[in-house]
């Protein structure tokens, strides 16, 4: 065998443990690959009921929130009922009633201290 015979097994060598160096991680490197796109397949399976049934709750938050917003409107009106109810109250007996009360608690001062 002469000199570049020896050269050439050798490099022949050197490339066959390259190769099998650069596989090992290249089939590891499909596996993640595999599995990554069995997580992917499983995370679609789940997603989609996952997001029906989001779709569902948001649809129903909604028509609760009709609700709560015609009550607060029926509650507003309510209020402004009652607030007008208390002027026509005040107006019309809070005055009247307020006389009454100074009158009595003068009467009332006049008659204990006629007694002191």
């Amino acid at each position: 065998m002469s000199g570049g015979e020896i050269a050439g097994l050798i490099f022949a060598g050197g490339f066959v443990l390259l190769v099998i160096f650069t596989a090992v991680p290249l089939l590891k490197l499909g596996r993640v690959l595999d599995e990554t796109r069995t997580s992917i397949r499983d995370l679609n399976e789940t997603v989609s009921p996952l997001l029906s049934e989001l779709t569902e709750t948001v649809s129903s938050a909604n028509k609760q929130l009709a609700k709560i917003d015609i009550i607060t409107e029926n509650v507003a009106e309510v209020s402004s009922n009652v607030s007008s109810l208390v002027a026509v109250f005040s107006a019309t007996l809070g005055s009247p009633l307020v006389k009454i009360a100074g009158l009595t608690k003068a009467l009332r001062s006049t008659l204990l201290g006629k007694k002191k």
